[in-house]
Order: structure tokens, then C-alpha cells, then sequence
């Protein structure tokens, strides 16, 4: 490191992290240490934490406390993780229903958050400063493990409203003394897209972080302007808060000429995982189990596909314990090459209405989509919404380079195939893909999978 990332990473980020009455430099420490642990160390370690965690539901969340007693469930009586299944799932509907009943009697801290919805549903939850302290220590560790660290040159390519409504003065002053620069992607145009290649020219960050969608516009923008950005020094590109697609991958791998580092998690689920340089996409095990289910609640063994359910145990105040997030994914139960003990996830396919249905009810994933259209000449941009069972419609945006009578023959075939040969396609041509109101670009959205596979 720098002598000033030394100083950021060292002084100034503890210093500020203390400030706010965080835990956050201690908790990085014992993670940076229980990473090595073998994974039945890790193991022995969750079901120490998970019990701590869940005496305290026991004793002080209203709601947990009447579950238990209606199920003879005791939470000192545990003896395996597995345990944790005879406890019922927690949805969005019942954090709706029983918001109140879900605060812990605990005096701490809590602070009012939600999700941005992008789903149709955003959802109001509470996070500790337990919570928070942990979740950012998850991230700080990952982050190291690309060999950059707080205080590094960043550029963060964001939209989301709670992050844009707080560039106060204090704000602005910690992120100029942290080396982090903001890039807002509500707006995309093409002057915005040139203005941003520009501040990332002029900035010459080490490492970019933000929605793969957003960055990649502005990636294919720059080639597009034949600007360089492999030639900046940028170490690594971080990408979280949507479905990383391979040929986003692809694409921000050329030309940041950097790695791609996947991250997933969420503002609701935590930091639940993220990717190494070896490619292992690492669970956050000391604070997180992860459980793959079916759609009755089942688990499924592991390697199969199933939905995400989460159980974070540093999430005091207001608990998330077996909470259906809306992902799909699998578990993965190869060793590292980095030598790692934690836990691996894979196959993380997003959420339930970002997977299309075939029209005999199969489940088609959007990176069989995505792959069909990523190769085509002169295919600049695309967004699959599927309707219905039966009905789809594709948005294209494309150059003078595409040809249409060839390529809708290609796209309508490989759809049908796909989806099913009686499935209506209309395609509609637009100068640019709109972005959701929380300011991401989804490549595919039904508006049947989630009803369905819920």
C-alpha cells in the first residue's frame, strides 16, 4: 500500500468507525483470522454464534419469542445448524405484518432502512450498529483480498436514492479525505456516459465499484468513442447489487483491463458473498448461514438450484433469521484454490422475477437470453420483459451494423426454442434501455416467474 492508503486504512477509517461508535476494525480482525479456519472450525464457530443469537430472539424479540414457544423450540438446546429448519421462514410479508413485533427489547441503536424495491415491493426494515459494523467489515475484508484497501483511489458508480440524498458537506468531506469519488447513474445519456469516461480519465481510480449494468454502459461507451480505460491503472472492478451477466464480465474485464469481482448481498440480506481472485465466491460465514430451498421450504442438496434463504446473526435489533431474500442459487461444495475455509456459493441467478418461464412452466435462466443476444452484430443494448406465459416483448437498441430481416429470424428462433414455439415475441427498437426507478438496468423481468415460482 501507499503511505496514504496506509494512513486511511489505518488511522483515519478506525478513527471515524470509532466516532460512530462502531465495532467495525475489531470485527475485520477476527475476520481476517477465522477465514483460515478449516470448515468444520468455521462450522463449530457458526453454531456457536447462531445459538448466542438465537437465545437473544428468544428472550428479547417479541415475535421469535412466541414462535419458539409454539414450536417447544429452545435455542441452548440446539446441537447442529441444522436445527435452524424447524424454525419458519421469514418472508417480506411477515417483516410487513409483524414489523413491530420483530424490534428487539434491547436498548441499541437502530437505524430505519429499506430496500429500493426494484422488485415492485421495497420493504422497511431495522439495522443495528452491530449489524452495520460487521456487514462493513465483510466488504473491507473482500476488498482486501484484491490487494487494494480504504484509502485507494475509488470510483463508485451508484444510484440509489439513500446514498445520492446524504452528499452533505460531511459527506463530501470524508469521501475527498477516503479517496472515494461518486458517480451518479440515475441519468445515462450518452453527454452523461462521455462526462463520466471523463471523470474516470481524470480521477484514475484503483478500483471501481457499482451495478455491472451501469459500468458496462459505460465501458462499451468508451470503445464505442475509442477512449482507453485499460491504461489507468485500475486493479479491480467490483460489481454488486444486481446479476453479474458473463458478458458483463466480459466486456469490463477488456477494457478497465482489470479483473471482476462479484459481490452479492443486499441492504435487507447483508453481505452475504463475495468472489476471491481464485474465483470461489466466499459466504460471509462468521456473521451469515446460507440455505438453499425449495419452493415449499425444503432443502435442496447441495449443488441444486434453489431460493436463498438467509439467516444473519449479527443482525440484532430487529433479527433475519431463515428470511426468503428473493434470489435464486446453489451451494457449492468444492475447497478454494485460495485456501479459504469459508463456504462457497454459486450459480447465483438473481432474483425470482429476473428468471423467465417457458410456457410448459419450466424455468428458462436470463443467461440463456442474454447469451443469444451478446453476439450479435450490432446489438448495443437489450431488455427482456416477459408479460405472460405466452407473451414477450424485446427491447433492442442497435447500430447500423445490425441486420434486421436476418437478425429477428435468429432472435424469434432462439426464443421460441427457449421459450416455447406457440410464445408471441414483438420486438421494439429504442435509441436507449430505461433504467428501473431505482436507477439499475435489468436485461430480463417477468412479470409471471416470481408469482409462480413463490
Amino acid at each position: 500500500m501507499g503511505l496514504y492508503t496506509t494512513f486511511a486504512a489505518k488511522i483515519l477509517f478506525p478513527l471515524q468507525e470509532k466516532i460512530k461508535n462502531h465495532s467495525t476494525v475489531a470485527v475485520l480482525r477476527d475476520m481476517e483470522r477465522s477465514q483460515w479456519l478449516s470448515p468444520s472450525e468455521i462450522s463449530e464457530l457458526q453454531l456457536n454464534r447462531l445459538k448466542k443469537f438465537l437465545t437473544e430472539c428468544e428472550n428479547h424479540v417479541p415475535y421469535y419469542k412466541e414462535k419458539f414457544s409454539s414450536l417447544e423450540f429452545s435455542a441452548k438446546n440446539i446441537s447442529s445448524l441444522d436445527d435452524l429448519t424447524r424454525l419458519p421462514l421469514l418472508t417480506k410479508e411477515v417483516i410487513r405484518k409483524e414489523f413491530d413485533r420483530l424490534n428487539s427489547d434491547l436498548k441499541e441503536s437502530v437505524r430505519l432502512f429499506s430496500t429500493t424495491g426494484s422488485t415492485g415491493d421495497p420493504l422497511r426494515f431495522n439495522i443495528s450498529k452491530t449489524r452495520i459494523s460487521h456487514d462493513v467489515a465483510a466488504k473491507w475484508r473482500a476488498t482486501r483480498w484484491w490487494n487494494v484497501d480504504i484509502g485507494d483511489r475509488e470510483m463508485v458508480v451508484w444510484s440509489s436514492a439513500i446514498e445520492l440524498t446524504k452528499q452533505d458537506r460531511a459527506k463530501h468531506l470524508r469521501d475527498w479525505v477516503l479517496r472515494s469519488k461518486l458517480i451518479s447513474s440515475t441519468a445515462m445519456s450518452l453527454r452523461d456516459m462521455d462526462r463520466f469516461i471523463e471523470e474516470i480519465r481524470r480521477f484514475k481510480p484503483k478500483m471501481m465499484f457499482g451495478y455491472p449494468s451501469s459500468m458496462t454502459l459505460i465501458a462499451q461507451r468508451a470503445e464505442k468513442q475509442g477512449i482507453r480505460l485499460d491504461n489507468l491503472g485500475i486493479k479491480v472492478a467490483f460489481c454488486t447489487a444486481e446479476r453479474l451477466y458473463p458478458h458483463q464480465r466480459d466486456v469490463l474485464e477488456r477494457i478497465f483491463g482489470c479483473p471482476v469481482a462479484n459481490g452479492y448481498g443486499g441492504r435487507d440480506a447483508g453481505f452475504i458473498a463475495h468472489e476471491c481472485p481464485e474465483g470461489g465466491m466466499h459466504i460471509t460465514a462468521e456473521d451469515i448461514i446460507v440455505e438453499i430451498v425449495d419452493q415449499y421450504g425444503n432443502s435442496v442438496p447441495i449443488g441444486e438450484t434453489g431460493e436463498v434463504a438467509i439467516t444473519h446473526m449479527s443482525s440484532t435489533g430487529f433479527p433475519f433469521i431463515r428470511y426468503k431474500n428473493g434470489d435464486i442459487a446453489a451451494l457449492d461444495n468444492r475447497k478454494c484454490a485460495c485456501g479459504r475455509g469459508l463456504p462457497l456459493l454459486k450459480d447465483i441467478h438473481g432474483r425470482t422475477n429476473d428468471i423467465l418461464l417457458a410456457e410448459d412452466g419450466s424455468i428458462v435462466l436470463a443467461v440463456a437470453i442474454a447469451l443469444v443476444l451478446r453476439d450479435m452484430l450490432g446489438v448495443n443494448g437489450f431488455k427482456v420483459i416477459q408479460e405472460t406465459m405466452s407473451y414477450t416483448r424485446l427491447q433492442l437498441v442497435t447500430d447500423d451494423k445490425y441486420d434486421k430481416d436476418n437478425g429477428e429470424l435468429k432472435i424469434k428462433s432462439a426464443f421460441k426454442s427457449r421459450l416455447g414455439k406457440n410464445v408471441r415475441l414483438d420486438i421494439e427498437y429504442l435509441e436507449e434501455i430505461s433504467p428501473e426507478a431505482s436507477g439499475k438496468y435489468r436485461y430480463v423481468v417477468s412479470k409471471v416467474s416470481g408469482q409462480m415460482i413463490n
